[in-house]
């Protein structure tokens, strides 16, 4: 059975002291950019800077060109810039925009819930907290039970 030249090559990288090392140095980095928005974020940063620039080479080859060869060349130039940054700023829009925005909630919403559970955790200690009562039966009992309760604490 052959091995795959990838595997080998990540095997003999970690069996490299320096290269342990350096991986020892930089974990929260390689682990910020593999699993973290930064490749995505690069990506579409060099797609827009690279459509731009195509977009305005092409408009300009296209004005100082009137046509043949280099014209047609031109105008492709020009289209493709122009769908290549347009379709970087559809992808912000479609991509980005809610995954930050996603990720802003998710952080408010775990924040908000250790919250609670600090709360929780501090009012447990000196009273029991009541869960509100799903049917109206229920709720009877429960108002019982709290004057019952109020009745033998005065």
């Amino acid at each position: 059975m052959t091995e795959n030249p990838q595997s080998q090559h990540v095997t003999d990288l970690l069996t490299d002291e320096d290269a342990l090392e350096w991986m020892e140095e930089h974990l929260s980095e390689l682990k910020q950019s593999v699993y973290g928005p930064r490749l995505l974020y690069q990506s579409l940063a060099l797609g827009f800077v690279v459509g731009l620039a195509a977009h305005i080479g092409g408009y300009f080859l296209a004005s100082s060109v009137p046509g043949g060869a280099l014209g047609l060349l031109a105008d492709l130039l020009l289209a493709l810039g122009w769908s290549l940054w347009t379709g970087v700023v559809v992808a912000v829009f479609v991509e980005v925009i809610p995954e930050v925005k996603r990720r802003q909630i998710k952080q408010a919403v775990d924040a908000y819930e250790a919250m609670r559970r600090k709360q929780s955790s501090s009012k447990r200690e000196t009273t029991v907290i009541d869960k509100p009562p799903a049917s109206p039966v229920e709720r009877k009992q429960s108002q019982k039970a709290k004057r019952n309760r109020s009745r033998k604490a005065e």
